[in-house]
């Protein structure tokens, strides 16, 4: 198992976690505000996003289009998800999750996915360096 790491530098995954875990509750806040019920986290949703974060950072390429050609459905799909319906979100460049939520509800399409009120769930990736972040959006079948 990993050693612990000292106070001044918190271990990577518990700082994604919390970050990632603290644009849920933003999301769901906005969501509550439009009317929807909140989004619940989804491990394969998770999975599916982490990873396309972790793709866009390693490329420096920020795109709904995976560095192997594969659009959103096809990596939700590829992690495990069987949807019914489904959305993308991504950005990069802001550090904070208050600050790349700004930045998705100030983008009139970005917002529509955060307000979508026929998604349940979500995923939320983060991944170094630049700051790649990834939502996904879904609903199962």
């Amino acid at each position: 198992s990993a050693a612990p790491a000292s106070p001044s530098t918190p271990a990577p995954t518990a700082t994604a976690s919390g970050t990632t875990a603290r644009v849920v509750e933003l999301v769901n806040s906005e969501r509550a505000k439009a009317g929807c019920s909140p989004l619940t986290v989804n491990a394969t949703l998770t999975k599916a996003a982490q990873a396309h974060s972790e793709d866009m950072a390693a490329h420096r390429n920020m795109s709904h289009t995976g560095s192997d050609g594969s659009s959103p459905g096809d990596r939700i799909t590829r992690a495990g998800y069987t949807w019914r319906t489904y959305g993308e979100n991504v950005a990069y460049g802001y550090s904070t999750p208050e600050q790349v939520m700004a930045g998705w509800m100030s983008s009139s399409g970005h917002k529509a996915n955060i307000l979508n009120c026929s998604f349940k769930e979500i995923g939320v990736g983060l991944a170094q360096p630049g700051s790649y972040w990834t939502q996904d959006f879904g609903a199962s079948r």
